[in-house]
């Protein structure tokens, strides 16, 4: 009796292996480029698929945002220092038939290819531009990458660098030219002070000598401010008019 139902078995396992290998679910987020005999033959999703066994095969990708870090990167700004730069990036597949046809890997490919931008941008600009400028800086590697992964089927949401890393010598000199730079500003802002201060003297003697009673009111609130300080000796100056009223008293010498 048992042998009546082998071929009914076999008959069974052979279902269950031809539905193992024919079905396939896909996600929401994922689509599959079907290939038959080799051939694309389209781009289906999401859902349930059916395959041909053995005739077809299918390739899964996922349409989400990937988030790669980029490995740091040596760079020699256009002033000529050394500095390492390391940063991340946000791309997703667009296009999924030319993502796995046009390219081999385009998880490396796009990697490869912004760590090789991310270098040559960074190496157009000072050191002082990728400090102060990084929203320009991230807009134009993301500009370059975007355009240059559209015939892979992706799109480059954006890239930031994070971190900008100096050696310590270069550290010191920055710290030195920042001290350096504050002394000077102190120096500038001194000046002008001292410069405005003058201009307003200036404008006040003209003042007082349009008008010689202000000069002896300023004469009298300065014995003023005298006599209200703790000092032993008070000197009062003479005014220059009380010295020519005596010269004129004084006999002519002989």
């Amino acid at each position: 009796m048992t042998l009546i139902y082998v071929p009914y078995l076999i008959v069974l396992v052979l279902l269950v292996v031809f539905l193992l290998a024919a079905i396939r679910v896909l996600r929401e987020y994922e689509r599959g480029v079907v290939f038959t005999l080799g051939r694309f033959t389209g781009v289906k999703g999401p859902g349930l698929i059916v395959l041909v066994p053995f005739a077809q095969q299918m390739v899964r990708v996922d349409l989400r945002v990937i988030v790669h870090n980029v490995p740091p990167q040596d760079v020699i700004s256009r002033d000529n220092v050394p500095v390492r730069v390391n940063a991340v990036l946000y791309f997703r597949v667009i296009d999924p038939e030319r993502a796995i046809i046009r390219v081999e890997d385009f998880m490396a490919a796009t990697s490869q290819l912004a760590q090789t931008t991310l270098r040559s941008v960074l190496g157009k600009h000072e050191l002082d531009e990728m400090l102060v400028e990084r929203d320009r800086l991230n807009a134009d590697i993301q500009s370059i990458l975007d355009r240059q992964t559209e015939p892979w089927g992706i799109k480059v949401a954006n890239i930031e660098i994070k971190d900008i890393d100096l050696n310590d010598n270069m550290v010191r000199a920055i710290a030195k030219q920042a001290e350096a730079e504050r002394l000077r500003r102190a120096k500038v802002i001194n000046a002008e002070g001292e410069q405005q201060a003058a201009e307003k003297l200036v404008e006040a003697g003209r003042i007082l000598a349009r008008a010689p009673q202000a000069m002896q009111l300023r004469y009298f609130a300065a014995l003023h401010d005298i006599a209200g300080e703790r000092t032993s000796t008070i000197v009062f100056p003479l005014p220059t008019d009380l010295l020519r009223h005596f010269e004129g008293l004084m006999p002519a010498p002989k």
